[in-house]
């Protein structure tokens, strides 16, 4: 919504839509899952069932992606007084549940093409507390800035003849994120409206040039000069 009010320079008053960032803070987590009894899958090309001597577990690789569901829920947050620079100061000890999704992936033996294959996807849950200024009523925003995972240790059990081989898997993940408490505002501001940039003109076509040449070794003078 834009005011009436016109101000010299082309500047008017305006009211805008935005979010005041209540909060914000950055901070990093490691922590180790445990995935056992993974079914290992169906050879891609061939559609037979994968054993353990069938895959190289020296190649065992992990993705780990936000769940698509809930990715983040606030499950409850809770007024606590901290004393800060010598001042008492309300604040809110947030509860955070994130959900995750790790998929597993391994290489299967040379002789059998090495081609990477899908084991599976775990989901896994994570909780965490923060003290943020975020009173009722705020938002809390999540952002991973990275978010990444390793696979610690890998073993295969061969299982027997009526069942299929598993894999089991031990594996870091880190992330690191951004975690902001936010309330929608409208501000009132003074400010000039944006104008489209001028076309950038296509550069003339280029003239004819010539190869550069070679005098150091043609044409060379070959004449007896004697």
């Amino acid at each position: 919504m834009m005011q009436a009010k016109n101000l010299p320079g082309g500047q008017e008053l305006l009211c805008i839509n935005t979010e005041k960032v209540y909060d914000w803070i950055l901070n990093e987590a490691t922590f180790d899952l445990a995935l056992n009894n993974l079914d290992l899958p169906l050879n891609p090309a061939t559609g037979v069932q994968l054993e353990c001597d069938d895959i190289d577990l020296d190649t065992v690789t992990c993705a780990v992606d936000p769940a698509e569901v809930d990715p983040i829920v606030v499950t409850g947050r809770e007024n606590q007084v901290f004393n800060i620079d010598g001042e008492d100061v309300t604040l809110q000890i947030v509860n955070i549940r994130k959900n995750f999704d790790v998929t597993i992936f391994v290489n299967l033996v040379a002789a059998l093409g090495g081609t990477r294959v899908e084991v599976g996807t775990v989901p896994f849950t994570r909780c965490e507390q923060v003290i943020l200024c975020a009173p009722t009523g705020t938002d809390i925003d999540v952002t991973y800035t990275d978010l990444d995972c390793f696979v610690c240790t890998a073993s295969c059990d061969p299982g027997t003849t009526t069942e299929i081989d598993e894999l089991d898997v031990t594996v870091t993940v880190r992330l690191c994120q951004s975690i902001k408490s936010t309330f929608p505002v409208t501000l009132e501001l003074v400010a000039e409206f944006c104008q489209p940039r001028d076309i950038l003109p296509f550069p003339p076509c280029p003239a004819p040039t010539m190869p550069a040449q070679c005098p150091v070794v043609f044409p060379t003078n070959t004449g007896n000069n004697g």
